[in-house]
C-alpha cells in the first residue's frame, strides 16, 4: 500500500515537473502579457462587446501561437541559454527536455492556435499570427547575434498582437489597429534596451548584440531610449483624435508617457544598472495601465475628432434642402 502511494506521489511529482517545464518553454508570463494586449485591443474595436467565449478563445489561440514562437526561440538558443544565469534553468538549456519534444510542442501549438483564431474570428487575424510567429522565431531570434537592429525587427512581432486583436474584431484593419500597433512598437525600444542594460554581462557572454551602441551601456544608448520614449507622446494622443477613447484616457496615457520619458532621462543622467532597472519595471507597468485606460474610456460612437463638426454641417445642409423642398411643395399646392 505504501509503495503504491509512493509511486502515485512520484507520478504526480513528474507530471507537475513536466508542466512547469512546458510553462518555462512557452515563457508563460511573457506570453500572458502579449495575449493580454491582444485581447484588450480586440475589445477596443468599435462594435465589439465583451463576450466570454470570444475572449477565452482569443486568449487560448494567442497563448498557443506565442508559446510556439517562444519554444522555437529556446530551441535556437538552447546553447546560449546555458551560458546565462537567468536562462540556464530553462528545460532545453538544462537538458530536461529534448529538442524533438520542444519542436513537436511548437508545431502542434502553432497549428491549433492559428486554426482557433482563423475559425472563430477570421483568417486575417490568423495570418498575422502566423507571420508574427515566423518573424519572431526565424528572423529576430538568429539576428540577435548578428546586429543590434534585431531590436527593431523584434519590435514588429512584439507589436503585432495589438494588430491581431484588432483584426479579430475588424478584418479590414482600421486606423485604430495601427495606432495601437505603433504604441506597442515604440514602447519596446526603451523596454528591451533596459533589459539588455541590466543583463549586459550575460548577453555579452552569449554573444547577443541588443544595445544600440557597440560599447554596450553608453550615453548613446540612453539617448536612444529617450528619443523613442518621446515618440510615445504624440502617438498617445491619437486614440482620442480618432475617437477611439476620450479625454480621461488621453490624460492618463500622456502622464504614463511622461513617466517613461523621465525614467529614460534618469538613465542618461545616472548611467547605472539601478536606473536601467527602473526603466524596465516602469515599462512593465506602463503597458497594462495604458491599454486598460483606453479600454475603460472606450467611446461608444467612434470617429475622428473633427468628424462631429463635419457631421453637424452635413445635417444642417440636409435639413435645409429638406425644408426648401417642403416649402416649394407647399407653394405649388
Amino acid at each position: 500500500m505504501m509503495q503504491m502511494e509512493e509511486s502515485k506521489g512520484k507520478e504526480a511529482s513528474m507530471v507537475s515537473s513536466k508542466l512547469k517545464d512546458y510553462q518555462q518553454l512557452m515563457k508563460f508570463t511573457l506570453s500572458f502579457t502579449v495575449v493580454f494586449s491582444s485581447v484588450v485591443c480586440y475589445l477596443l474595436v468599435p462594435g465589439v462587446e465583451f463576450d466570454i467565449i470570444s475572449v477565452l478563445l482569443l486568449f487560448a489561440g494567442g497563448m498557443l501561437v506565442t508559446g510556439a514562437a517562444n519554444a522555437i526561440n529556446q530551441i535556437a538558443e538552447k546553447d546560449t541559454d546555458a551560458m546565462m544565469k537567468r536562462t540556464a534553468s530553462r528545460p532545453l538549456a538544462s537538458g530536461r527536455m529534448t529538442v524533438d519534444e520542444a519542436a513537436t510542442f511548437s508545431v502542434v501549438a502553432a497549428v491549433f492556435g492559428i486554426f482557433i483564431i482563423g475559425l472563430w474570428f477570421n483568417w486575417t487575424a490568423a495570418g498575422i499570427s502566423g507571420f508574427s510567429l515566423f518573424l519572431y522565431g526565424f528572423i529576430y531570434t538568429p539576428l540577435k547575434k548578428v546586429h543590434s537592429i534585431s531590436v527593431l525587427v523584434g519590435a514588429i512581432p512584439g507589436a503585432l498582437p495589438c494588430l491581431i486583436g484588432w483584426a479579430a474584431g475588424d478584418a479590414d484593419l482600421g486606423v485604430g489597429g495601427w495606432i495601437l500597433f505603433s504604441l506597442q512598437f515604440f514602447w519596446q525600444f526603451p523596454h528591451f534596451w533596459a533589459i539588455a542594460w541590466v543583463a549586459h554581462e550575460d548577453y555579452t557572454r552569449a554573444g547577443f548584440r541588443m544595445l544600440p551602441s557597440r560599447g554596450g551601456p553608453t550615453k548613446y544608448a540612453a539617448v536612444q531610449a529617450i528619443l523613442y520614449s518621446v515618440l510615445f507622446l504624440p502617438i498617445g494622443v491619437l486614440p482620442m483624435v480618432f475617437g477611439m477613447s476620450g479625454m480621461v484616457s488621453m490624460v492618463i496615457v500622456s502622464l504614463a508617457n511622461l513617466v517613461m520619458v523621465w525614467q529614460c532621462i534618469r538613465l542618461f543622467r545616472e548611467m547605472d544598472v539601478k536606473a536601467a532597472r527602473r526603466v524596465m519595471f516602469t515599462s512593465y507597468i506602463y503597458l497594462p495601465v495604458v491599454l486598460l485606460a483606453l479600454l475603460a474610456d472606450k467611446q461608444p460612437v467612434p470617429g475622428c475628432l473633427l468628424q462631429p463638426v463635419q457631421d453637424q454641417t452635413s445635417v444642417r445642409i440636409e435639413n435645409t434642402i429638406f425644408l426648401n423642398k417642403i416649402h416649394f411643395t407647399d407653394r405649388k399646392s
